[in-house]
């Protein structure tokens, strides 16, 4: 039996997942590993979450449609991780927490960070 289907409809999420994928954003920015750290950090304090150890920010990819930056960022309820593409100028986040937070604040507060010309935003609740 599937325990996950006995669950409430109602009951509170294990976690919450916020994958956002950010377009149209300042070149200078996403090719920035300080920027991108300076990011987390804020994002962290928005959110309320602990960061565990340092942020990760690793340059890579050989395909011109791939390359950029990607970042993690482990916190004490889960992680943050994101790849920036230099081609397209996208910003394509993940963050994942036991600790409850407001997806759509992240959301914005990630569009207006990077400049991004537009959003989109996709949330699943962890049971």
């Amino acid at each position: 039996m599937d325990t996950r289907l006995a669950l409430s409809k109602d009951a509170a999420p294990w976690g919450i997942l916020t994958s956002l994928d950010l377009y149209g954003c300042d070149p200078k920015i996403i090719r920035d590993p300080e920027e991108i750290k300076k990011y987390v950090i804020k994002l962290c304090e928005m959110l309320g979450v602990r960061r565990f150890g340092d942020c990760q920010v690793v340059h890579f990819g050989k395909d011109e449609r791939v390359e950029g930056y990607s970042m993690v960022q482990l916190i004490e309820t889960s992680l943050i991780s994101g790849h920036f593409a230099n081609m397209t100028n996208a910003v394509y986040i993940d963050i994942f927490s036991c600790k409850s937070y407001d997806s759509e604040q992240a959301a914005l507060f990630s569009r207006d960070f990077f400049g991004a010309e537009s959003l989109e935003i996709h949330v699943i609740n962890r049971i």
